[in-house]
């Protein structure tokens, strides 16, 4: 059986090791490879009564897998994907499958394709979310490349996957690029989501005077109603956990600078390309770089003062307009990623089905959450919608909340404390349902000082105007 294995696993980390056990966990046999003996031993010891055999040696690893050959790589994005490639490429044959499991960039993937192509080998990018927890026990799996060569591997991914009202959370979504493409704009949800509940915290802590007892209540309760997800979930935890060196809550000890590993950046920057605005996850990106510079906060905050105002407003009343904004936030955030995977799988050929991506959102993945149940029934009733907003039962939610996510954003405001990500959705709602903007004014700008010309209500055409004369 194992000179036979089902599949490899290049990369035993943390993601890789957890991924493959969890492989072998339901009955398919895996071999895994890296150079690192520690790596192998801990595969050894956790793997022990499971179809699985690690190695350091590539041409061992090649042989142990059954022909055609099917591969996952786990490892960093970038350089090091590459690097995987070239080494394992010269112990291939022609039919083999690659598939790159990390956080690579779609146009990454795209190149990939095409190389080992013209080897004779196949290639597919595969979005993998849920983290340590979900590799093992069932992350949500987003795959995109060759149709023919993903049912090959099918039955191993439906059955690692998470399942959501027993169906599994992995589903091929379309051609080339469109697995990276789609775990790139999931990840920009994730950094607006974080954004949005970082926001609420500040408010409560600073706007309330909460304390972190009280915020793992709050967050606690939310999490049995209508914003039950993950992120919620994990909050409410945080907010409980000790630290045991110094005996304080550990969230008050961790250092106020977020890092990022690129995958909102690139969101954003598809975005821009692809013209379509996603602006709470670029106030997102946006604030966890503003969060590093520290010495300049600090420098502000003694020439301006630090906000510290209370919210106006009694303490229930508040709670009850913050829950109901993050709410109506999240679901602006998911419109906004739905948006923009609309427009690449048209712009990019994906044909990317909206009701599948929500329905294998709903579990293992890192945004799952109550709200995917909806913008699932969104999409099955319109598969073309062109706006998740758009759909009767989403917008109803929307406007049922949108008094209080105004009241959010104008209280925060009064009180000096900084609600980017709230005030980017409160501001897309608005410009959404604006049926005249004041554009006509830039174009005039831009006919003015570039002569770029505009176009009139009155008339078809172009028009240029000689404004000094």
């Amino acid at each position: 059986m194992m000179k036979n294995c089902e599949i490899g696993v290049v990369g035993l980390g943390v993601m890789g090791r957890n991924l493959l056990l969890n492989i072998a966990g339901h009955g398919f046999s895996a071999a895994g490879y890296n150079k690192t003996p520690e790596k192998l031993a801990l595969l050894k010891e956790e793997g022990k009564g499971l179809p699985v055999k690690g190695t350091g040696d590539l041409k061992e690893f090649a042989a142990l897998l059954r022909r055609p050959r099917a591969i996952i790589i786990l490892v960093p994005a970038g350089a090091a994907v590459d690097s995987v490639i070239e080494s394992l490429v010269p112990f291939l044959e022609k039919g083999d499958l690659l598939i790159d499991a990390g956080n690579s960039h779609y146009k990454d993937t795209e190149r990939r394709a095409a190389g080992l192509a013209a080897k004779g080998l196949s290639f597919m990018g595969v979005g993998i979310s849920g983290g340590e927890e979900g590799a093992r026990k069932g992350p949500s799996i987003m795959i995109g490349g060759d149709k023919n060569a993903y049912e090959r591997v099918r039955p191993v991914f439906e059955a690692a996957a998470a399942k959501a009202g027993g169906e599994p959370c992995a589903a091929w979504l379309g051609a080339g690029s469109a697995g990276h493409f789609v775990k790139m704009v999931h990840n920009g949800i994730e950094y607006a989501f974080m954004q949005l509940i970082a926001e609420t915290y500040d408010l409560m802590k600073r706007g309330l005077g909460l304390n972190n007892e009280e915020l793992s209540a709050v967050y606690s309760g939310w999490n049995k109603g209508e914003l039950n997800s993950y992120l919620i979930e994990i909050t409410a935890d945080i907010f409980a956990r000790a630290d045991e060196k110094t005996g304080q809550n550990l969230v008050d000890v961790i250092k106020d600078a977020a890092g990022q590993k690129g995958t909102g950046m690139w969101t954003t920057q598809a975005a821009l390309e692809l013209q379509t605005p996603v602006p709470t996850i670029d106030a997102a990106v946006a604030m966890r770089d503003l969060s590093v510079h520290e010495t300049e906060r600090a420098a502000a905050a003694g020439l301006f003062g630090s906000p510290a105002g209370p919210l106006p407003g009694g303490r229930d009343e508040n709670l009850s307009r913050l829950r109901n904004a993050l709410h109506a936030a999240m679901l602006l955030a998911y419109a906004q990623g739905m948006a923009l995977l609309s427009a690449a799988s048209k712009k990019r050929g994906y044909g990317l089905a909206p009701e599948t991506v929500a329905r294998i959102w709903r579990g293992g993945c890192i945004i799952r959450s109550a709200m995917l149940e909806d913008i699932r029934s969104a999409y099955r009733r319109e598969p073309a919608l062109s706006g998740l907003f758009l759909d009767p039962g989403i917008a109803k939610k929307i406007k049922d909340r949108q008094d209080d996510l105004r009241a959010i954003v104008s209280s925060a405001a009064l009180a000096g404390l900084p609600v980017p990500a709230f005030m980017s959705a409160l501001g897309y709602f608005d410009a959404w349902r604006s049926g005249r903007l004041p554009a006509n004014l830039i174009q005039a700008q831009r006919d003015y000082f570039g002569a770029h010309t505009y176009e009139r209500t009155d008339a078809k055409g172009t028009f240029h105007t000689e404004w000094e004369k």
